[in-house]
């Protein structure tokens, strides 16, 4: 990274946790071949104070921010405006400087999640979500333009699963393609995974843990018995990388991708929404974020 000076703008991420973020290896590795005199810092914040320190860094002139887990549909109440990918979503990712002190809000999580599937045809088929968040949304209206035939969105809280799939189907109803939510508190979710031909988990169940406990998998370790090796697993997990997850789909010899992929091209796509900039350097990124994970 290049040195910081008092005229170094600052741009960075708000979440919680953020202490495992590949982010500011990848985001300064690309400003630094940009000539851009940026410097992006991961900045732990808790829900209560959201509010505050977006408007306070905004004051300070903070050239952008990528909002992370558990913020992205908390922090639409700091936007002044939204695209209109975020507001049909109605999550955040990326805010972007406006004008009078204010945040517009946008979503490059879309972007970076198609960005690994585009080799792979998916028309007519199955798909299942394993959440409901923030980034449940981004996943969803991404496979609205995959030409897939159904989806099947699995959590846990009942309200908020019904909220999500009430709010996502008008989006998928307009490519004809039917969504269902699934409470796998109360119904087997089996017949859905062995039928899946793609399986998205978007919580964080199994970030930074290399124990194999039934935990730290997605709707544990039992369930996944029923695997079928023509299932395509994607987990936004990058860390650690393979999750726990994606070795036991290894094991049933499915096809799997990691979340770096997604991270870095969301990254990027922030990039230019920032600096204006559309030739960002994504192989620089890659490289800078694979090298400390190798570490």
């Amino acid at each position: 990274m290049s040195t910081i000076t008092g005229k170094t703008n600052l741009v960075g991420l708000l979440g919680q946790p953020v202490n495992h973020s590949l982010s500011p290896l990848m985001h300064n590795a690309a400003y630094e071949e940009m000539g851009l005199d940026w410097c992006y810092v991961a900045m732990p914040c808790e829900s209560k104070n959201l509010e505050k320190v977006t408007q306070a860094l905004r004051y300070l002139d903070c050239k952008g921010l990528n909002i992370t887990i558990p913020h992205k549909q908390e922090v639409l109440k700091a936007c002044n405006k939204l695209t209109d990918i975020a507001n049909n979503i109605q999550a955040v990712n990326t805010l972007i400087p406006e004008k009078n002190n204010q945040w517009i809000g946008a979503n490059t999580d879309i972007e970076g999640f198609l960005a690994p599937l585009k080799k792979h045809d998916f028309k007519d088929k199955n798909v299942v979500v394993i959440g409901c968040g923030g980034s449940a949304r981004a996943v969803v209206m991404g496979l609205n333009s995959l030409n897939i035939k159904k989806v099947t969105i699995i959590a846990r809280n009942k309200n908020s699963l019904d909220i999500f799939v009430e709010n996502m189907s008008h989006l998928l109803s307009k490519r004809n393609i039917s969504i269902e939510g699934i409470n796998n508190k109360e119904l087997n979710v089996s017949p859905y995974i062995e039928d899946a031909d793609l399986i998205i988990n978007t919580t964080p169940i199994g970030m930074n843990s290399r124990k194999s406990k039934p935990e730290n998998v997605p709707l544990g370790n039992e369930i996944w018995n029923c695997l079928s090796n023509k299932t395509i697993l994607y987990d936004l997990i990058y860390t650690p990388r393979p999750t726990n997850w994606l070795k036991l789909g290894q094991q049933k010899n499915c096809f799997t991708i990691n979340g770096l992929d997604m991270l870095v091209e969301q990254g990027a796509f922030s990039i230019r929404l920032w600096s204006g900039i559309k030739d960002v350097p994504i192989q620089t990124m890659k490289l800078a974020a694979e090298k400390h994970l190798m570490l």
